[in-house]
């Protein structure tokens, strides 16, 4: 008899499973009726109408399609520490506690409040996280940059022109190093949040495209937020700007991007949320 539960359950999940990878409809889920959301921050009194969508979470995590830059992305797991930010919960992004309080930001903004991370909710994720980016992209004048000394770069052999960063953006990154240095106990030979790149003239970013022709809208853009100097690649592990998802997947799980998402913005800044080393100060 409990082998027969235990089939049952199994088969059920499995089904469940099957029709969440075959399933490409407009959001990527089946259809369903919508369960009154209730939010919470205890799992234990979830209602158990969210199971299903906790069970479906797992697939769309890996699976959902979705476009960006010109280019097709597949699954959201890139994101959980952006997502869960958001939403303002460290709930993991596969349990049911989690797809409430998902459920309860989808019905503020007048989406299916059902719990499923589909495509039409993580669309609205990064609608959400593009508006929050820097909207001027007016190249910065010389007198608003200041030259960084070559010890702030990942690179210390940087040419000069290319250390330079807009000067309110630069105070505030040295008060975030300062923090970071203090929360994670970086040492002074760690390259952990050095700067990548800051300034980029416009003339600069158009060599860099031809150098990359096929880098896409999602790469290097024609009308870069670097133009400003207040938009600052930090590294935070991997490959520095490799935009493969095997490397950024290793970047999202380091403690200094983690350090990043949870507390930059108190500091100005905000995140490109498609390349974890970018960051923007948005003051």
């Amino acid at each position: 008899m409990v082998v027969l539960v235990v089939v049952a359950t199994f088969a059920s999940f499995a089904a469940l499973t099957s029709r969440g990878q075959s399933s490409r409809s407009a959001s990527n889920t089946p259809k369903r009726t919508a369960p009154e959301p209730g939010r919470t921050n205890h799992s234990s009194s979830v209602p158990a109408v969210f199971t299903e969508a906790a069970m479906q979470n797992v697939v769309l995590r890996q699976e959902v399609t979705w476009t960006f830059g010109g280019k097709q992305q597949r699954g959201w797991y890139l994101y959980d520490l952006l997502i869960g930010k958001t939403l303002n919960t460290q709930h993991e992004t596969v349990t049911n506690a989690f797809a409430a309080e998902l459920a309860h930001w989808q019905k503020k903004k007048g989406l299916r409040a059902d719990g499923f991370l589909n495509e039409d909710s993580l669309m609205t994720f990064v609608s959400q996280w593009q508006s929050n980016r820097l909207k001027s992209r007016t190249p910065a004048t010389p007198d608003q940059l200041i030259l960084a000394p070559a010890t702030d770069f990942y690179d210390p052999g940087r040419a000069v022109e290319l250390r330079q960063v807009e000067r309110k953006t630069y105070a505030a990154y040295k008060e975030m190093i300062a923090a970071a240095n203090a929360d994670l106990n970086l040492k002074s030979t760690d390259k952990y949040l050095k700067i990548v790149s800051a300034f980029r003239s416009p003339e600069y970013q158009e060599q860099l495209r031809k150098q990359s022709p096929n880098s896409g809208s999602a790469g290097l853009a024609v009308n870069s937020p670097h133009f400003t100097g207040r938009a600052l690649d930090l590294y935070v592990g991997g490959s520095p700007v490799d935009t493969k998802d095997s490397n950024r997947a290793i970047q999202v799980n380091t403690p200094a991007y983690r350090w990043l998402v949870n507390n930059a913005e108190r500091f100005g800044f905000r995140p490109y949320f498609y390349e974890p080393w970018h960051w923007e100060y948005v003051k």
